[in-house]
C-alpha cells in the first residue's frame, strides 16, 4: 500500500478510524475529509469537493459513512427516509461516480463499499437500514461491469456486530450479552478486524475479486 492515494469517508471513528491508522501503518497516504469538508449526504458538497480538494489519482476509495436509524414502519418520519437513503445510497453512488474519474485506467484500482449482514438478510425495525445496504449490494453487483473495463475492482463488505460508537447506541448492554449466545465467536468484532479485510480487497493482493459481498460476522449468519 506504500504511496497509495485512498479516500475514506467516515474516518473518524469506529471501523473507519481503524482502517485509517492501519492504511497508515502500511505506508498509503489516506485523504480522510471530515464532514465540513465532505458531507456525503450532499450532492453538492461531493461535487464540491472532487473539483475543489482533491488535487491528486485515487489507487482506492472506501465509502464507509453511514447512518442506522431503527424504528417501525408506523415510526419512520420523512426526514429519517430523506437522511438514511442520503448518507447510505445516494452519497455512496454520487462519490463512486466522481471517484472513478479520478482513477488511472491504466493501473488497477479497488474500491470497497460498506454494507451489512442486513443487507442480505433483516430483522423489525431495520427496513429503511436494510433498504440501503441491499442496495449498496445491488450497486456494487453492477458497477463491476461498468467498472471492470476501466481496470477498477469493487467490492462491498458485510460486517455483523461490530463493537463501535454506533452499536452501543444503539444495543443496550443486555442486548448485547444476548446475542454473544447468537454469535459462534460470543463476542463481537473489534473495528480492527473488519479492517484488516478491507485492507486486503485494497492492496495489490487483491487481482480478480470484484462484485462481490463478503460476510465477516463471527458465524451469525452462518
Amino acid at each position: 500500500m506504500k504511496n497509495k492515494n485512498i479516500l475514506i469517508t467516515g474516518a473518524s471513528r469506529g471501523i473507519g478510524k481503524a482502517l485509517k491508522k492501519l492504511l497508515e501503518e502500511e505506508g498509503a497516504n489516506c485523504i480522510a475529509p471530515n464532514r465540513n469538508v465532505l458531507d456525503v449526504s450532499s450532492s453538492d458538497s461531493i461535487k464540491g469537493f472532487f473539483s475543489k480538494h482533491l488535487d491528486c489519482k485515487l489507487d482506492g476509495l472506501v465509502n464507509n459513512a453511514g447512518l442506522n436509524i431503527h424504528n417501525p414502519i408506523d415510526k419512520i418520519e420523512d426526514l429519517d427516509i430523506q437522511k438514511m437513503f442520503n448518507t447510505n445510497l445516494v452519497g455512496p453512488i454520487n462519490i463512486l461516480k466522481f471517484a472513478a474519474e479520478h482513477m488511472d485506467k491504466n493501473h488497477v484500482s479497488r474500491i470497497v463499499n460498506l454494507s451489512s449482514i442486513w443487507g442480505l438478510k433483516s430483522r423489525e425495525n431495520r427496513s429503511l437500514y436494510s433498504v440501503t445496504k441491499f442496495g449498496i449490494n445491488g450497486l456494487t453487483k453492477s458497477l463491476a461491469h461498468e467498472f471492470g473495463k476501466k481496470n477498477i475492482l469493487i467490492n462491498s463488505i458485510a460486517p455483523g456486530f461490530v463493537n463501535t460508537e454506533m452499536t452501543k447506541n444503539n444495543i443496550s448492554t443486555n442486548e448485547q450479552k444476548k446475542l454473544f449466545t447468537q454469535i459462534p465467536l460470543n463476542r463481537f468484532a473489534e473495528p480492527f478486524e473488519i479492517a484488516k479485510l478491507i485492507l486486503f480487497l485494497l492492496s495489490e493482493n487483491n487481482t480478480y475479486i470484484t462484485g462481490e459481498t463478503i460476510t465477516i460476522d463471527g458465524g451469525f449468519s452462518a
